[in-house]
Formats: structure tokens, sequence, C-alpha cells
């Protein structure tokens, strides 16, 4: 059993993966320098770091992004281009756990794409979790997803706490 999370949502540009983010957390958030935290279910919580531009937009490797963090559950974006494939090297490599909610149709796109990169295979074959959602559609029932998933994960390793 892994120690480390990383959650990814991943997507075209404009695809929605902010607007996932800020539902998630009930407020417009941005990429911080420390830890903040999410809430749960009960008056729980848990401690996450969130990355909201992606390493891929920002020209950056996600190792010089989180090596300086010791938080154990990572939210991240990633865009859908051919340099994802580093970000999740990395995260394989650290030893996290990977949790992948991927925006197809993301909110800008004309429509549905298929896996032109090939990661699905490769992400479940890494053994991560994958699931493909409508970004198009209203974002609380995915980030009801992401909440319940991160619940579950943090739960099983008393990463939880009240708020």
């Amino acid at each position: 059993m892994s120690d480390r999370l990383f959650v990814a949502v991943m997507g075209n540009r404009n695809s929605g993966k902010s607007t996932t983010w800020n539902t998630l957390f009930g407020a417009t958030v941005r990429t911080g320098k420390h830890p903040r935290n999410l809430a749960l279910y009960g008056g729980d919580c848990c401690e996450v770091f969130l990355v909201s531009g992606s390493p891929e937009e920002r020209g950056e490797y996600a190792g010089d992004i989180l090596e300086n963090t010791d938080c154990r559950i990572v939210l991240c974006s990633v865009q859908y281009i051919e340099n994802v494939q580093a970000t999740f090297s990395y995260v394989t490599e650290a030893g996290f756990d990977l949790y992948v909610q991927w925006l197809n149709p993301g909110f800008r796109d004309s429509g549905e794409s298929y896996d032109r990169l090939g990661l699905v295979p490769q992400l479940l074959a890494q053994g991560a979790t994958f699931s493909i959602r409508n970004g198009k559609t209203d974002p609380r029932l995915r980030t009801e997803e992401l909440r319940q998933f991160i619940y579950g994960w943090a739960k099983a390793r008393n990463l939880t706490f009240a708020y």
C-alpha cells in the first residue's frame, strides 16, 4: 500500500481542470507553496498540495514542483499533450498511487477524442485508477467522485482529521 497519492485531472487547454479544483474546494484556488486542508465528510478533512496550473503548461518538470513538498496527497492538473508522460513517469517512479480523471470531452472541446497518446493502457498497466468524465457537464458530479476517492484513500491511512 503506497503512502502517497497523486490525483490528476487531465484534459486539453480550457477543458475544465481549474473549474474542477475550484468546485472541489468551493472557492477559487491556485497553486500554493504550502499544503491546504480539503473538507471531506462528517467534519473530516485532509491535507493536500495543489498544483492548479499543469506542469506541462508551465513548461516545468513535475519533480521540480513537488520535490520540496512532503504532503502525502497531491492534486494536480495535467494537460493532455505528449510531455504529460514525463509527469506520469515521475509520479509512478516516486511511488505514488495514481488516480486520473480525464475530462473528455473537455469544456471547450468540440467533442470526445480518442486516446492518440496511448496513455490509458499505460496508466492502467501501472495500476492507476482511471475515469473519463465529460467536462461540459456540471462539475459537482466529478468533484464528488474525487472527494469520495480521496476520503477513502486518506481514511484508510489515518490521514483525516477534524476541521
